[in-house]
């Protein structure tokens, strides 16, 4: 290899060009401040583009520690508190159109002892399966009414959450108790009727969409 300049180097007999990454003027950072604070905070690379955040900006406030990345391509204004769920947000940003589900679920909807020890999402059969380095995440696959019913959508510091309501999500840690665990969702149907976040009767709605409904009910009338 042959230097021939500061950012032109020879090898092999190709010259190659080193792309240099330009240190952020003071306004651009301060526009891209207040396009971050308008959007909760929260941005992924491509949303930052297209709001006129150059790649130099973003990188060079993430080396400046003015942003901080919550996961590989989503990044937060670091002067803003960390959000409640930042593994949420996260995965979230990434994954717009999946729908939080399971224990992760159950743990939003503030029912059970369950710390989650994963994000656990629910996709479409063909839908993309994505990767995480951070926060770890577990994929399940669902289709029609399963995954389109009893969806809410939520918001945590300004970024969009999809998240099945609570009865749908006791009919899914029956139909996933296999992946969760029975206990876990005889917790969540117990802990569910208890807080009445859930009526007996939604329940079983979403218990016959899930095709579970021989195995919840006898359950469900033990606990009358």
């Amino acid at each position: 290899m042959i230097i021939t300049s500061d950012n032109v180097y020879k090898f092999r007999g190709i010259y190659h060009t080193v792309t240099m990454i330009r240190e952020p003027s003071d306004s651009a950072v301060r526009v891209a401040e207040e396009i971050f604070r308008s959007a909760g905070g929260t941005l992924r690379t491509r949303e930052a583009a297209a709001h006129g955040i150059h790649y130099s900006t973003l990188y060079g406030m993430r080396d400046a520690g003015l942003v901080e990345q919550l996961s590989r391509g989503v990044y937060r204004l670091a002067e803003l508190p960390a959000p409640g769920k930042y593994d949420v947000v996260a995965v979230a940003e990434r994954v717009p159109d999946a729908v939080l589900c399971l224990v992760s679920a159950l743990d939003f909807h503030e029912i059970g002892t369950q710390i989650p020890a994963w994000v656990s999402i629910a996709i479409g059969p063909k839908d993309w399966h994505p990767q995480f380095d951070y926060p770890p995440v577990r994929v399940y696959r669902m289709s029609g009414e399963a995954l389109t019913a009893g969806v809410e959508e939520h918001s945590i510091d300004g970024t969009p959450v999809r998240v099945f309501s609570p009865a749908k999500t006791v009919a899914d840690c029956f139909k996933f108790r296999n992946k969760v665990g029975l206990d876990v969702a005889l917790e969540a149907l117990r802990e569910t009727l208890r807080s009445r976040k859930a009526t007996r009767s939604e329940i079983m709605h979403f218990a016959a969409i899930d095709r579970v409904t021989k195995i919840i009910r006898p359950y469900l009338e033990a606990m009358e």
